[in-house]
């Protein structure tokens, strides 16, 4: 069977009459021809059936539609969750990604970036902690974040204290007795990280409508092992400060919920009575855990979708032949929705 042909410029240049220079503007840099031109060379690049050559194109323009991604582990399920969503915008946007896992390790992370600013990454999506935001804003690309310190770079980040004052006050219309906030030591409970704030509405609710209340921040490795380890000790200090009472916790993400639901379960059979808690994401195992888990769901498809569209905004306007870039970051906050589930909403129908 006879290989069909590729189309070259040659070939679009002489069915549109336009020069191979004119072909070759509108694959590299389309706003220097007019409107009509392009739709002119857009029709004939489907009449011709074109194929394009990406190599070429890459070695043509310099731009090779890669986008890079650092994250810190997958032990959370919210990084994984997150990663899903951000890849399923190939579809929209059409751009690639090349993943990396820095696992906290901020040498291994600027070596990372270093090896994606050898593939000619357009763009960088960061939700890693480890590296200051000055920093990364001296890399020379477009860059976002999301749920980090963010002074210096564009981002995208949930309402977080909206999300701490919901979960207390979830709780607190459960009448419990106390409620404890459980929370890792790091760069979450530093002021500039925007996931600060579930930890600030916590403490705003509770102070403001007089609620006993305690914070736990406890150092945490990123595995099952340490994490079991390290609740199973802060439940065996709440059940020995507070006996018999209604306890309420606000756990700050799903997967430390989780955790503690399994180790209650395994005592006692079921969720005692006398615990309510919260979790923190909306990632899938709080859907899919042994007792569903009421949490505060960060919109994680919506947060994903923003990040890599305001990401392609900051890449096509480098494209442009008189470029307008950012003087000042862009921040957007993404409002969280509160999930009552069975954790909470024992013998009632949750949503």
């Amino acid at each position: 069977m006879k290989q069909k042909k590729n189309v070259t410029f040659s070939d679009i240049a002489k069915y549109t009459h336009f020069s191979k220079t004119t072909i070759s503007r509108y694959f590299n840099n389309p706003d220097s021809l007019t409107l009509e031109n392009q739709e002119i060379i857009a029709k004939a690049l489907v009449d011709l059936d074109y194929k394009e050559n990406k190599v070429a194109r890459i070695l043509a323009n310099g731009k090779t539609e890669f986008v890079g991604i650092i994250i810190p582990n997958l032990f959370f399920h919210y990084y994984s969750e997150m990663l899903d969503q951000i890849l399923a915008t190939y579809e929209t946007f059409g751009y690639k990604f090349l993943v990396f896992i820095g696992n906290e390790q901020e040498e291994t992370e600027r070596n990372y970036i270093q090896e994606l600013l050898a593939y000619k990454i357009e763009g960088l999506i960061i939700l890693s902690h480890t590296i200051p935001s000055k920093e990364l804003s001296e890399l020379g690309i477009p860059i976002v974040t999301i749920e980090r310190e963010d002074k210096y770079v564009c981002s995208v980040n949930t309402d977080n204290y909206m999300g701490g004052y919901q979960a207390a006050g979830l709780l607190a219309r459960h009448r419990c007795d106390v409620i404890i906030h459980i929370n890792y030591i790091g760069a979450t409970a530093h002021s500039e990280i925007p996931a600060y704030g579930r930890i600030q509405g916590f403490l705003d609710c509770c102070r403001e409508h007089n609620i006993r209340h305690e914070m736990i921040l406890k150092e945490m490795e990123d595995t099952y092992e340490s994490t079991s380890h390290y609740l199973s000790n802060i439940l065996a200090d709440i059940f020995r400060k507070y006996p018999g009472m209604k306890k309420g916790l606000f756990v700050s993400n799903d997967t430390h919920a989780n955790v503690l639901v399994n180790l209650l379960v395994r005592r006692y059979g079921k969720l005692p009575d006398d615990f309510f808690l919260v979790g923190f994401d909306n990632s899938p195992i709080s859907r899919e855990a042994v007792i569903p888990i009421s949490t505060v769901g960060q919109q994680i498809d919506q947060i994903a979708f923003e990040a890599v569209s305001l990401l392609v905004e900051q890449m096509n306007e480098r494209k442009k032949r008189r470029p307008s870039l950012l003087e000042t970051p862009i921040h957007k906050v993404v409002p969280p929705i509160l999930f009552r589930r069975e954790t909470t909403e024992r013998g009632q129908q949750a949503h």
